[in-house]
């Protein structure tokens, strides 16, 4: 039954005048057929004329193709053939049309309109009393007629509270369903923006790095193999680990996480190609973000990339959560990777790390190179926006520029974490 009422319903939405016409068809049917002969078991006046009976029959039906659309207009059409039929005593059944009428009312306005409309509704009923009072008396012909009318007005009113009710509960599940595809958009563009600072300080750092090393075997070839070779497999490390980081990040974009390479692919550089470069190494499995341990490890490929890196820490980060460890750790690669960058032959860095309470945190990195605007991101890179975005999320401090003399200096400020 639910579902067919609401078939009902939505073939009405789409199709409203054919509802309509039913309606006021049935209606009209009945009304003709009281009209042949079963109103005179209950008239006044027997001898009423047929044009008579004919303009009151059409009257209480035929205006209610419009009961929905302009239920007000239709009840006022109705009321003088109502006092026409209560008057001449003619009472005929298809006056209880103006229930109908009512009811559409009680169902489309509001309260001050179905109040005055239930009012003027009185007045045929009325007349019909005073009319012909010895045929029930006007107390017995007035009350039940208007408890009828009354109860027809609150069915009204209690079905379009129901339909309100429910229109409100799609609504919102409709906000509800928008803000839940808002909330999902937004999500993935954090995720995207996150993904794109993590490219950004791998590709950036590493290939920096690469650099420095290529430029600098290239150089020695001629006059040191020896060193030209140690530049190669610095170059092999430093590409097996940025691939080992690129791979970590980019699993995060499967949309199966149990999906695996089809039978018989070949790896992307071919099956002896990659691990004979040492790029794709057999067995290579995902390793955890990198952390404060890893700093060691960071500025020894700094260094073999030939810039000399003097590193002073303070404290233990032992206690650090891993979100900051990161921070700080990103932090310190894109300033060496500046330095590599913009510093020129000559320049020397300096690492200072000290570690707080409360996961507080301070790190300062400088260097002796020539401190040109783009050391400071001033060539449109994101290096400066990265860091100032992950020290956000901390509620830090991070502040960058060129030193008095010469030299860029990168300060990192991360407080105490506040407790939840």
């Amino acid at each position: 039954m639910h579902r067919l009422s609401h078939r009902v319903r939505a073939f009405d939405r789409r199709h409203p005048l054919v509802w309509d016409v039913l309606v006021s068809g049935f209606l009209l049917a009945a009304a003709v057929n009281d009209m042949q002969g079963g109103w005179r078991n209950i008239t006044e006046n027997p001898d009423a004329p047929t044009w008579l009976l004919t303009t009151l029959t059409l009257g209480f039906t035929v205006p209610l193709l419009w009961r929905r659309t302009y239920p007000v207009t239709v009840l006022l059409a109705m009321l003088p053939l109502a006092v026409v039929n209560a008057w001449t005593g003619t009472d005929l059944q298809a006056s209880l049309t103006l229930l109908v009428a009512t009811f559409n009312i009680a169902l489309h306005t509001g309260l001050r309109t179905l109040l005055w409309s239930y009012a003027l509704t009185l007045g045929p009923i009325v007349v019909d009393a005073l009319r012909y009072p010895e045929v029930q008396g006007a107390d017995q012909s007035i009350v039940p007629q208007a408890t009828r009318l009354a109860m027809v007005a609150i069915v009204g009113v209690s079905y379009r509270t129901r339909q309100e009710y429910l229109a409100s509960l799609v609504e919102r599940a409709r906000q509800l369903e928008v803000e839940r595809d808002q909330q999902a958009r937004l999500a993935t563009a954090a995720e995207r923006t996150r993904i794109a600072r993590e490219m950004h300080d791998i590709i950036g750092h590493n290939l920096s790095v690469i650099t420095s090393l290529a430029d600098g075997g290239s150089y020695a070839a001629a006059k040191n193999p020896e060193r030209a070779a140690q530049a190669l497999t610095a170059i092999g490390t430093t590409s097996r680990q940025a691939l080992g980081e690129l791979r970590r990040l980019l699993d995060v974009l499967r949309t199966d996480p149990s999906a695996t390479e089809p039978p018989g692919a070949e790896p992307l550089l071919g099956p002896a190609l990659g691990p004979a470069l040492g790029l794709e190494p057999p067995g290579m499995e995902m390793a955890p973000q990198p952390s404060l341990t890893d700093l060691d490890h960071l500025i020894e490929g700094v260094r073999s990339a030939g810039l000399p890196v003097r590193t002073t820490i303070h404290g233990y980060a032992t206690a650090l959560p891993p979100g900051r460890q990161l921070t700080v750790y990103r932090v310190i690669q894109e300033a060496l990777t500046n330095t590599l960058k913009h510093g020129g032959p000559d320049a020397t860095s300096t690492v200072s790390v000290s570690y707080g309470n409360g996961g507080a945190v301070t790190a300062t990195v400088t260097d002796t190179g020539r401190g040109s605007t783009a050391h400071g991101n001033g060539s449109g890179g994101r290096g400066l926006t990265g860091m100032r975005e992950r020290t956000a999320l901390y509620g830090g401090t991070l502040e960058s520029g060129p030193l008095p003399d010469h030299g860029w200096r990168v300060h990192l400020h991360l407080p105490e974490e506040t407790p939840q």
